[in-house]
């Protein structure tokens, strides 16, 4: 670049251009993607950038955009192309009259780039944990060496409640599956590091049938908390690879909470959802939590 530590403003971010690397820092606002102000900045290495665009946009702008490679940013990756525009972390939009400027530093970051291919391994740093969120039918929360759902007595299905609440180590993942709280039937699921390596794997289930998912709903799973959740995930996933499992201990519940949980079971039982026999098993592995 020109010089280390230039600095271009446009809506809602600024790019800080260093040598190696784009520095991207987003506003705090209303007006400002929630998403973005969630990211709060990204270092973005040159080497993880495909290729760079300036386009105009709408209403007398022009938009800057850097295009990520294949593989090199986690958070791209769990979106899988799900982003609204206005909500792409990669555009800069700027006053169409700073187009000259914009083109300036489209150039110079052109002539910096050199693979485009996909890559190994992630090169944009994820969202850090412990991160959480809640879904419609629980919630989820990852510590950084584990997934873990609690399910809600008021919105999971009882095919959940009688599995239970789910622990699953990064080191037994393959990866995430997102799909944006903004479509319809969005959820989030983790999937089983051998799901590819049987000939006939079993049909996978409805969300909001399976223990190894949390479905979405109004107001449930925003993009901005799911979405950085569902890239942390990925990150680990990768960066453990075929490490061996990572054993985690069973949580102490609180009594109050199996009691209630207890009930709703007890509730489950009376209507026919669940039967003598899994209401006892399930029972006495709540019990168990003491």
């Amino acid at each position: 670049m020109s010089r280390m530590g230039d600095v271009l403003a446009g809506f809602h971010a600024a790019w800080e251009f260093e040598s190696d690397s784009v520095l991207i820092r987003y506003e705090r606002g209303i007006r400002t993607p929630k998403l973005f102000q969630a990211l709060g900045e990204r270092r973005v290495p040159l080497e993880a950038l495909a290729g760079v665009t300036l386009t105009p946009g709408r209403r007398g702008t022009v938009v800057l955009r850097a295009e990520p490679r294949p593989g090199a940013d986690p958070l791209m990756e769990a979106a899988a192309g799900q982003l609204k525009e206005g909500c792409d972390p990669y555009r800069l939009v700027l006053p169409a009259e700073r187009e000259t400027l914009a083109e300036y530093y489209a150039d110079e970051l052109r002539g910096l780039l050199g693979e485009t291919g996909k890559t190994e391994r992630y090169l944009v740093a994820a969202p850090e944990a412990p991160l959480q969120f809640k879904a419609y039918d629980g919630k989820a929360s990852f510590d950084g060496t584990s997934v873990s759902f609690r399910w809600s007595w008021t919105g999971a299905s009882s095919a959940k409640w009688k599995a239970g609440d789910q622990t699953y180590p990064v080191a037994g993942l393959g990866g995430v599956e997102w799909r944006s709280p903004e479509l319809f039937e969005g959820y989030l699921r983790l999937l089983p590091r051998d799901a590819s390596a049987t000939a006939a794997a079993p049909a996978v289930p409805q969300a909001d049938q399976d223990p190894a998912a949390v479905v979405f709903g109004l107001g449930y799973g925003p993009v901005h908390e799911s979405l950085p959740f569902a890239a942390a995930v990925l990150a680990a996933v990768r960066e453990r690879g075929a490490g061996a499992p990572v054993p985690v201990p069973a949580p102490r519940r609180d009594p109050a909470d199996i009691a209630e949980r207890i009930r709703h079971l007890g509730e489950l039982h009376q209507a026919g959802l669940v039967t003598d026999e899994e209401f006892s098993s399930k029972k006495a592995e709540l019990l168990a939590e003491l």
